[in-house]
């Protein structure tokens, strides 16, 4: 069985044959893709990748309408701490929200 000084060696050696072959092999890939864009005529927009999901590109945040606060609907006497009654429950509510319900005016 081999050592690990040995398979790193062995690691070593190889990569270095990765690099040699790739070297060796990238201008002619270089050229055939060069040719494959003048035969196409393609431009640099046809080869990036296209954003598939999310806000189009341009639009700036800043443009979009901030969303505004909803108002508190229970409210913790002894901490002062409120809670809008969306997203998850806070521990201090307990089993019966209704003794933290704000009175509506």
């Amino acid at each position: 069985m081999a050592t690990y000084e040995q398979l790193i060696a062995e690691k070593e050696a190889l990569e270095a044959k990765l690099a040699e072959l790739r070297a060796s092999e990238l201008p002619g890939v270089i050229e055939k893709i060069r040719a494959l864009v003048v035969k196409y005529d393609l431009t640099p927009d046809d080869i990036a990748t296209k954003r598939g999901r999310g806000r189009p590109p341009g639009v700036d945040k800043a443009a979009t309408p901030k969303k505004s606060e909803l108002p508190p609907k229970y409210l913790d006497p002894k901490t002062g701490r409120t809670w809008s009654g969306r997203g998850r429950a806070p521990a201090w509510l307990g089993n019966n929200p209704k003794r933290f319900l704000i009175a509506e005016e």
